[in-house]
């Protein structure tokens, strides 16, 4: 296939002869995923910055500190919105809000609202940043006072043969092919969604994920045989940029689809995925299972095999190992590991 142009075009053009994926993705050929192509996650989370009006000239310029702070629009939505929160509850511009009023309101989420800890420390870094760093309000001693611990929730992991379950039961090609990517690289929803032809290089085997979590691009190996299932799904519909097109709406007669996808300006939205999962738990009677549920097995399941976390730390593009190493928790070769040690120590001791 001649290499696709990945300019900002609707349709960019390719040879009608293509037939494969390109065997070597290269950087120059790489250009990032333009915003139209990019897949649509629910509801979008405005800017701060791109509003209108606030409600208070401080809101303002907390919107305008979030923008030189912080590059991902995500956090800075999640900030502003605590911050709207505690004003919510205050009745009052924030900038007046006295030490008093902020810990009765940490008080207020956590023992009334029952916020999660994180959620609770997200609340709390966002006042911190608002009336430490722009008000400068230093002397307030409430943020040392806020201590939140985790709860220690192990997420749920499909069994290697509740995977081939499930992975039977989709039907349609076009949804089992990101599942199936999904689990067998350990991959974010969104990452899957978002892949062009030019993140494979099928004759080193490796799969790039581009501008991920944090901005991150990271490397990671696939397997030959699902470049060859991706080869063959492409095949179907040969979008000149995107693996998973947008079907769209419309007559679902094969030709007919396979060319709103060849047309498509946007990937798959998550929500399609997502829909898929919920109705294929209830018919298999899985406890609990959704797209993230297989990037958990996926670590699991290696670590199981014996990857070291180090290993599974990098293919899951985890900053910290701390994170990678829930996984341990949730292996049966870890428990085997640990029943044995015990059989040894005690082994030969004086009775």
């Amino acid at each position: 296939m001649k290499k696709a142009s990945t300019t900002q075009t609707i349709r960019p053009e390719v040879s009608p002869n293509a037939s494969t994926l390109s065997s070597k993705s290269t950087e120059a050929g790489y250009q990032k995923l333009p915003a139209a192509y990019r897949p649509l996650e629910g509801k979008t989370k405005r800017d701060p910055i791109d509003y209108v009006s606030h409600l208070y000239p401080s809101m303002e310029a907390f919107a305008q500190l979030l923008t030189l702070r912080f590059d991902a629009k995500t956090t800075r939505h999640s900030y502003y919105r605590q911050l709207g929160l505690f004003v919510k509850f205050c009745h009052c511009d924030p900038s007046s809000i006295s030490e008093e009023q902020l810990r009765d309101y940490i008080l207020y989420v956590k023992t009334k609202k029952n916020w999660k800890p994180k959620t609770i420390r997200q609340a709390a870094a966002a006042a911190r940043l608002f009336f430490v760093e722009m008000l400068g309000h230093e002397e307030w001693k409430v943020f040392s006072q806020i201590r939140t611990k985790d709860h220690e929730v192990l997420p749920a992991v499909l069994t290697r043969e509740e995977v081939k379950q499930l992975l039977a039961h989709i039907r349609l090609r076009r949804y089992r092919t990101p599942i199936k990517l999904i689990y067998c690289c350990g991959l974010r929803l969104s990452e899957c969604l978002s892949l062009t032809i030019h993140d494979i290089d099928a004759k080193e085997g490796k799969l790039w994920i581009r501008g991920s979590k944090n901005h991150k691009d990271r490397m990671i190996p696939i397997a030959k045989s699902m470049i060859e299932d991706l080869r063959r799904y492409w095949a179907i519909h040969r979008h000149p940029l995107l693996l998973f097109p947008n079907v769209g709406r419309g007559d679902n007669d094969r030709s007919l689809t396979a060319s709103r996808m060849n047309a498509a300006t946007r990937p798959m939205p998550v929500s399609s995925l997502q829909r898929l999962m919920v109705e294929a738990r209830k018919e298999l009677n899985i406890p609990a299972c959704t797209c993230h549920t297989l990037r958990h097995s996926f670590a699991t399941h290696l670590v199981e095999a014996g990857a070291s976390l180090h290993t599974v730390k990098a293919l899951l593009g985890h900053a910290h190992i701390d994170t990678t190493m829930i996984y341990l928790h949730l292996t049966h070769r870890s428990e085997q590991e640990s029943r044995h040690l015990v059989e040894a120590l005690s082994r030969d001791l004086p009775r």
